[in-house]
């Protein structure tokens, strides 16, 4: 647990303040008899209760931070749940299609059901480590641009829940998608774009793109420890496999 500045302050202060009194105690009552006992005793207990408030107030902080966390972190998940359902996976779908260097990486992104947390991480660290090549031509941006304007409500939306704060690099992912959106959108004729414009663009798709499949990858290990037959079928429509069989065979 990592203590924070007032804590330590705090902690110092009762350590202090318990030392002073044990030195009290010492000076005050040196000699033994009945009636120093009795005094002696009421001093330790006096001075043991600033330790037992230091050892209640830290253990009880910790363990009302350990349980804020788990809260704060399930409500995430069920909010990145609820965005790749809605409409996060067909983007992802959408916007790897246009990645006609995909296959070189696609192998290490498939999950499986013996996935292990390490095989997220080599997963992650391969899509980070991709370097995508943006086709627009593959893909159909005007269909791209009105899945994003139909959605757009919703990201807003998203992008206005406090709970998110504590998500950096969803919330990134949600200004990607969403700048992605509003450069779409603002173009008339995707068609008839100059070289230019259209590197612009293909950069916005890769920024959009990366976090979009990072989030993914954790979502899905996610639903692995929590959820297996979430998981199940989120393996079996990988937005990152076109091939992936939606029929469960074995």
């Amino acid at each position: 647990m990592r203590l924070r500045r007032w804590q330590v302050a705090i902690a110092v202060t009762l350590i202090v303040a318990a030392t002073l009194v044990y030195a009290t105690r010492w000076w005050l009552f040196p000699a033994r008899g009945l009636h120093n006992e009795m005094l002696r005793y009421l001093v330790d207990d006096v001075a043991f209760l600033f330790i037992q408030v230091l050892l209640v107030s830290m253990l009880l902080d910790g363990l009302m931070q350990r349980r804020h966390r788990e809260t704060m972190l399930n409500k995430l998940n069920m909010i990145v749940g609820a965005f790749f359902s809605e409409c996060g996976a067909d983007i992802l779908g959408r916007v790897a299609k246009l990645d006609t260097d995909l296959g070189e990486v696609r192998g290490d992104l498939l999950a499986r059901m013996s996935w292990k947390s390490k095989d997220y991480e080599r997963a992650k660290r391969a899509f980070r480590e991709h370097k995508p090549v943006i086709e627009l031509s593959t893909g159909d941006l005007g269909e791209l641009r009105e899945r994003l304007d139909d959605e757009k409500a919703y990201l807003l939306s998203l992008l206005g829940n406090q709970a998110l704060l504590e998500h950096e690099a969803f919330t990134d992912l949600l200004w990607a998608v969403t700048h992605l959106a509003e450069e779409l959108q603002v173009r008339g004729d995707l068609e008839g774009l100059p070289p230019t414009d259209r590197a612009h663009l293909a950069g916005d798709v890769k920024r959009a793109y990366t976090l979009l499949g990072v989030q993914w990858i954790d979502y899905l290990q996610h639903l692995q420890v929590q959820y297996p037959f979430l998981f199940s079928l989120a393996v079996r429509t990988n937005p990152l496999d076109p091939d992936a069989p939606v029929i469960v065979t074995a």
